[in-house]
């Protein structure tokens, strides 16, 4: 799974053949897809699926400095909350808005190989089963009942069945997740002031902060993260 750094084409030189031009026009296509629909039902198991990747990203930093987490919940109006003692406050607020984004990177970096799609589908299978032993309530429950089989029958269908299947799956989470994250940081935190958002709690943390501020520092991160998991991507498949 690793390119060895002295084969990467990391300036992607022979870009782009077949493989590398399907997945730039999937790309733009799930974007503008998911732009089409965003307002409509069929996107909200997506949503939810977005706003409990943001709810891990605290819960891991949670983890990551010491805390304990006691529930992590996703509510069907496409909220969710992290409850936690411990830990570093400053390092568990941004973790929400920022996770999403960097794992929306990330599964469009993984995207580009049939190997680290599965590692990528098998990653995100586990987080859904760990967020049963922290009091889900019945939504998370049920997106994890639904979207575990869904992505262990595109692992199985891909091994088995047929291929590439699983990497274009992944790809559509990761565009999802990073496109979500984006609009969630400018709704939230750049065209209003969400009471009790992250970028409140980090404006009530540090007071210099202003929260439109950080949503701005939050959404060219997020920007920068699927950008980066495009350029990523291509470098892989063109180097493999």
């Amino acid at each position: 799974l690793v390119i060895e750094s002295m084969g990467a084409d990391w300036q992607l030189s022979t870009c782009c053949g077949t493989e590398e031009t399907v997945f730039c026009c999937l790309f733009a296509g799930y974007f503008a897809i998911n732009l089409a629909l965003w307002k409509t039902a069929l996107l909200k198991p997506m949503k939810l699926i977005a706003v409990f990747i943001h709810e891990m990203g605290h819960a891991t930093a949670c983890w990551w400095t010491g805390g304990k987490v006691e529930a992590i919940e996703v509510y069907n109006n496409e909220g969710g909350v992290t409850k936690y003692r411990g830990g570093s406050r400053c390092l568990i607020i941004p973790a929400g808005y920022v996770g999403g984004a960097f794992w929306g990177g990330v599964f469009v970096t993984l995207s580009g190989d049939r190997i680290a799609s599965t590692v990528a589908a098998s990653l995100f299978i586990v987080a859904m089963i760990v967020s049963l032993r922290f009091s889900p309530n019945k939504v998370l429950v049920m997106l994890t009942v639904g979207f575990t089989a869904v992505t262990a029958l595109f692992i199985f269908l891909d091994w088995f069945v047929f291929s590439p299947l699983l990497q274009y799956v992944i790809l559509y989470y990761g565009v999802f997740i990073g496109s979500f994250s984006v609009y969630d940081i400018y709704d939230d935190l750049i065209t209003r002031t969400v009471e009790g958002s992250d970028a409140h709690a980090c404006h009530q943390l540090i007071p210099c902060c202003l929260p439109r501020c950080v949503g701005v520092q939050f959404i060219i991160v997020a920007l920068l993260f699927q950008g980066l998991g495009v350029w990523f991507a291509l470098v892989w498949m063109t180097s493999t």
